[in-house]
């Protein structure tokens, strides 16, 4: 009988053992290895942030311009999602993410090094997986831009300039923030991209509009938008596509991630109901392209506070955004004269520029134990923090972008030919049309 029991006992203190070992080593497995679930979110979040740039963006911008350069404006992110995907692998995410001084290295040429094991800077996460999540912020950043040149610029300079500026400017600027940088080192806190991809593609819309000149008779004559409906669409698709790209900037499925969530929605509808209110007040109707227009200016804003501030500080930056962008693009642009086509330094510029300083007012480490406290809650040099960022991003932006359509100026013109411009660049650069309403008609068999 005290052998049974004995055994018995020896069996379940064995069990026991086995047990506890296996939770253990579940319990690091889950520390230290692979996330099935932070992984599933990253990829996802990285699905997301490419629908942001076609068809969202596309698709916002689209419905903006008249119907003739309807195609044109889709192929600039569509053709973007191409060539800077191909460039983001070939050298991109390198200069961006290597180890280096002011730019990467060159340890990750073709995602050499760049594998199914964890990421450097996300150790749940497959690098290959982190490379391209950052990838399609890279894609979309550059296309923002093309919203500043939209119905004038060469088809030829676009391609030239966009794979330049990316190399130049974005992966430079990415690298400092996000890749082991000066600015990181300083201290500068940019959740989701709201110095890396706003300040550098609001700013640079400027400095491209104003080099490359007015659309032909403007400010004289109106430039209505084609449909509504699609910047309508569009800009929803912006929205959705957008917890994505801060949700995922976590890079984990965990409250963090809830959290910028949430902080994305609340500020994005903030902005578009106080837009549109005060739309309402100044111009006696509230409009479809006020609404989605401050939407969209929201969640530029929120960008790189989603991970660091409260939800009701959230709500305190949407409105002030609403302010901010909409002086800035009923004011400001008529004032200077410029001719910034879809008004992405007012959206994006400006909504990137208040978001980034917001940050460094209202960052508070109840929200993340690894951010840094702002203004508010006793921490004065973080604000200065983000003021550097905010004048590296601006001066990198005006520096390059000026440079790079100099440099091209030299060999060709930046627009295309007043004739081109009257037709419509659809038929004009790429022998299309948007909509072939009569196609097929008196074609039909008798």
């Amino acid at each position: 009988m005290k052998t049974t029991v004995g055994k018995v006992g020896a069996f379940a203190a064995a069990l026991g053992a086995l047990l506890l070992f296996a939770a253990t080593a579940r319990a690091e497995d889950e520390v230290v290895g692979l996330s099935s679930g932070d992984t599933a979110w990253v990829l996802a979040s990285a699905a997301l942030v490419m629908l942001m740039t076609a068809p969202g963006l596309a698709l916002f911008y689209g419905g903006l311009v008249s119907q003739r350069n309807m195609l044109s404006t889709l192929m600039h992110s569509f053709f973007l999602l191409c060539l800077i995907s191909v460039q983001w692998v070939a050298f991109g995410y390198s200069l961006s993410f290597a180890s280096g001084g002011l730019v990467g290295g060159l340890d990750h040429l073709f995602f050499r090094g760049v594998g199914q094991e964890g990421a450097p800077l996300a150790p749940t996460v497959p690098h290959l997986a982190f490379a391209m999540f950052q990838g399609m912020f890279a894609v979309i950043t550059p296309a923002l831009i093309t919203g500043a040149f939209a119905e004038r610029m060469k088809f030829s300079v676009f391609v030239v300039f966009s794979l330049l500026w990316a190399t130049i400017v974005y992966d430079p600027l990415c690298h400092w923030v996000w890749g082991g940088g000066w600015l990181g080192a300083l201290g500068t806190l940019d959740f989701a991209g709201g110095t890396v991809v706003h300040i550098s593609s609001g700013v640079s819309a400027l400095v491209a509009a104003i080099v490359i000149g007015k659309r032909s008779g403007y400010p004289r004559r109106m430039f209505p938008p084609h449909s509504l409906t699609l910047t309508l669409v569009g800009g929803s698709l912006l929205w959705f596509g957008w917890f994505g790209f801060n949700g995922g900037s976590a890079l984990a499925s965990n409250g963090l991630a809830a959290h910028a969530f949430v902080t994305t929605h609340i500020a994005a509808a903030t902005t578009g109901l106080a837009w549109a209110l005060i739309e309402w007040a100044h111009r006696r109707k509230p409009t479809v392209l006020g609404a989605v227009t401050g939407a969209v200016a929201g969640l530029v804003a929120i960008t790189p506070a989603a991970g660091f501030v409260t939800v009701p500080a959230a709500m305190i930056i949407g409105l002030g955004c609403a302010v901010v962008c909409y002086l800035g693009v009923n004011t400001l642009k008529p004032r200077l004269g410029y001719d910034d086509s879809l008004d992405v330094f007012g959206v994006h510029g400006l909504g990137g520029t208040w978001g980034a300083l917001a940050t460094g007012i209202f960052a508070t480490t109840s929200v993340n134990a690894a951010g840094r406290d702002g203004l508010l809650y006793g921490n004065p040099g973080q604000l200065w923090a983000q003021f550097v960022g905010v004048a590296a991003g601006w001066g990198l932006a005006i520096v390059g972008t000026a440079a790079i359509l100099g440099a091209i100026r030299l060999f060709t013109p930046l627009r295309v030919s007043e004739e081109q411009e009257v037709s419509g660049l659809d038929l004009t650069l790429h022998g299309e049309a948007a909509y072939n309403v009569g196609a097929g008609v008196g074609t039909e068999r008798i």
